[in-house]
């Protein structure tokens, strides 16, 4: 692996130290490093990064067709017009959804939704859907977390006299849905600043434009904002969008705001992923424990249960509908590892190898709802871009995962006649096609990433923000890192090197994977270090060799229930001492 290291100027460092001091914000060295490293260099900036206000936040105005949107949106609610809310069935659509119409009917109008499901109907809007709202008297579509690739589905519903708002934030193609007003700050004509906002984020854009039009100001506005935030935030950080910018300003206060809601279905849902009252989930266990259940419905049956839980007033059918999606959940981790151990074995029999710039499994029967996070999985494992497809009745569907030099949605449409269906963005993207042309994908994605990967790309780079000294490693010092909370893309934990310290005895060994060591300083101090799955390293690490280390900083809140430090310390890498180490930029 190799490591990345930025190479902060001390003197950077010192000056930002000072500056927030006379801001009335302490911060120690460490913490220092890594904002000067992270480009906050100047006091506003890192203002907004540790106290974000809700007045941090863009005008929602700035976002290109939102007059357009509010104005046919306050049409309807005056003519207590049909509007049908059509979503999408991941945490991102099912939160939409939910934000939207509590801003709806906050402002006296009606709404119903519709959320595909994933088996039965596959990703993005669907004309029969839209016949089916004609038929109902539905006179107005808006669209959350889908549709901005839904020309022909918006020229239908035009065609029945039904008026779309497109809300999205997918990237979209040359052409516009010619729809009543399209709200993405992907599309090209639109100066919104913050281009990351995930589809909850867009539909929170909308509700406080329609509020604010409404005549929701001051107190009363502010307390419906950081309410509904604690849903962006969680579709956001699931999500995986950058937490820079608005989206941190969104996930902070969102996050903060959870040791205590009031709404009977994120209780529930609180509770069954094991925060009780008071306890404050982190991002990294909004995205491994809080998100995952609420996926699991629409991966493994319908998300209209999702929505239901969180728009229910009945504390006990909220229970029922978390304990429901707890189970799925449980059905869906099987599920994944089935799938998974089955892609691993293929590849024990025919090993990954240089010529595989980009690797597409697929399988007769494999759940299509599990196939991405399945994904994910296998670019961990070998670092290149990946494809998960379920083949059922002739067609094969699936997901794509990515490394960050490779662009998915770009590559899909290199190629786009192989399918009868595709989307997404960078990182992530979902085909349907036949299954008779999967070998042709397989191979031509293999084709067009070698041409633009080296293998370089497709070796891991440990980015390390800044080092730090033994003597450095304290109760506040850790402290003031950890404030640099909520991590997650765009803003990862912290990384530092500790450099030329001893193994003083050799490592604990437990559950046969994982270590646990000990590192001593020139001059004599310890810190102990968990190792997860090092046990195959544990010979880097024998009693009396000098290394350097890449360590990150973790609360442990049972340490502090027991009386010892709130935090621990973690291993990423070890190298001998002295190794080098590419430099980043200053």
């Amino acid at each position: 692996m190799k490591w990345a290291i930025t190479r902060a100027k001390a003197a950077g460092a010192v000056r930002l130290i000072a500056e927030l001091r006379d801001c009335g914000i302490a911060l120690t060295a460490p913490a220092a490093r890594v904002m000067w490293a992270r480009g906050y260099r100047e006091p506003e900036q890192a203002r907004r990064f540790f106290e974000p206000r809700l007045s941090d936040l863009h005008d929602p105005f700035l976002l290109a067709g939102m007059e357009a949107a509010v104005s046919r949106l306050r049409l309807a609610i005056e003519r207590q017009e049909s509007i049908l809310l059509y979503g999408d069935y991941d945490v991102d659509g099912t939160s939409s959804i939910v934000i939207l119409k509590k801003g709806i009917e906050l402002a006296g109008g009606r709404a119903t939704f519709h959320v595909p499901h994933r088996l039965r109907d596959g990703y993005g809007m669907r004309s029969e859907v839209v016949e089916e709202a004609a038929a109902s008297g539905v006179s107005l579509i808006v669209s959350v977390d889908t549709g901005i690739r839904a020309n022909a589905v918006v020229r239908h519903a035009s065609a029945l006299g039904i008026d779309v708002i497109v809300t999205d934030h997918h990237l979209p193609e040359q052409e516009l849905p010619p729809a009543q007003a399209v709200l993405n700050p992907n599309r090209p004509d639109c100066p919104y600043p913050e281009k990351n906002l995930c589809g909850a984020g867009v539909a929170f854009k909308l509700v406080d434009a329609l509020l604010a039009r409404s005549g929701w100001t001051g107190v009363r506005r502010e307390r419906l904002l950081d309410s509904l935030l604690k849903l962006v935030a969680i579709a956001t950080v699931a999500d995986v969008v950058p937490l820079t910018g608005e989206n941190r300003v969104i996930v902070k206060r969102g996050l903060d705001g959870l040791g205590f809601v009031k709404n009977a279905g994120l209780r529930a849902l609180l509770d069954v992923s094991g925060f009780a009252e008071g306890k404050t989930p982190n991002a990294a266990q909004v995205a491994f424990r809080i998100a995952p259940r609420m996926n699991a419905a629409g991966r493994m049956a319908s998300a209209t249960g999702v929505i239901e839980m969180f728009l229910t007033e009945d504390a006990a059918r909220a229970r029922e509908l978390a304990a429901h999606l707890h189970e799925l959940n449980q059905d869906r981790q099987q599920t994944e590892a089935e799938i998974a151990r089955a892609i691993f074995e293929r590849c024990v029999e025919q090993p990954v190898g240089d010529r595989d710039a980009a690797l597409v499994f697929a399988g007769e029967g494999w759940h299509r709802g599990v196939v991405g996070i399945v994904a994910s999985r296998v670019v961990e494992r070998f670092h290149r871009p990946a494809f998960v497809l379920g083949v059922e009745n002739g067609m094969a569907q699936g997901s794509g995962r990515s490394i960050p030099a490779f662009h998915l949605l770009q590559a899909l449409e290199s190629m786009p006649e192989l399918f009868t269906k595709f989307g997404g963005h960078k990182q992530a993207a979902g085909v349907t096609l036949p299954a008779d042309r999967v070998e042709e994908f397989r191979e031509r994605l293999r084709a067009y990433a070698a041409d633009r990967l080296t293998p370089a790309d497709f070796e891991r780079e440990l980015c390390i923000d800044a080092e730090i000294s033994m003597a450095e490693i304290n109760d506040q010092s850790v402290a003031d890192v950890l404030r640099l909370a909520p991590f997650g893309y765009g803003n990862p934990s912290p990384v530092f090197a500790l450099r030329n310290v001893e193994i003083p005895v050799p490592p604990d060994v437990r559950q046969e994977k994982h270590l646990f060591a000990r590192l001593r300083s020139a001059e004599g101090r310890i810190l102990r270090v968990k190792a997860w799955n090092f046990a195959a390293r544990a010979s880097e690490l024998t009693a009396g060799t000098r290394v350097d280390v890449a360590i990150e900083f973790e609360d442990d809140p049972y340490s502090a229930e027991r009386g010892y430090a709130p935090w621990c310390s973690t291993l990423k890498d070890v190298r001998p001492a002295g190794a080098g180490v590419s430099a980043g930029q200053d």
